[in-house]
């Protein structure tokens, strides 16, 4: 998967942007969904776990 960022205020980019939605093996998403936004709202205030390594991480994981 590979993500893009669009530039929606410039008329050549608006012009891809419409090309590419016609494509059959392309999905735009316009905005993130209900999962997305809270994980980075979460983010945005401080509601992270710090994990020092890979081998913390399982074990987070694994709980």
């Amino acid at each position: 998967m590979t993500y893009i960022t669009i530039d929606t205020h410039n008329k050549q980019a608006l012009l891809f942007l419409e090309y590419v939605k016609t494509l059959p093996f392309v999905k735009v998403y316009e905005k993130p969904n209900a999962e997305t936004l809270k994980a980075m709202e979460d983010a945005k205030n401080g509601k992270t776990k710090k994990i020092k390594n890979a081998k913390g991480l399982i074990a987070y994981l694994n709980k």
